[in-house]
């Protein structure tokens, strides 16, 4: 196991869910917009999920570029 290759993939990870919370943020406000209040707020609860995950993430990363290198 190497954690540089790790990291990489955290990375990629990471991109993904930030990719992933900007477009869910994006269709929550268009939904906030509309009488569809109930589809936005459970958007925005995605959202908040997403920037949970996020954090988790970005500890996870903080921890593995603590190790040595396997």
């Amino acid at each position: 196991m190497s954690t540089t290759s790790d990291l990489a993939v955290l990375s990629s990870i990471t991109a993904q869910v930030d990719e992933l919370s900007r477009r869910i943020t994006a269709l929550a406000e268009d939904y906030g917009r509309t009488p569809d209040s109930a589809v936005a707020s459970e958007l925005f609860s995605t959202e908040r999920a997403f920037a949970t995950a996020r954090r988790s993430l970005d500890r996870a990363t903080t921890l593995l570029t603590r190790m040595p290198d396997a």
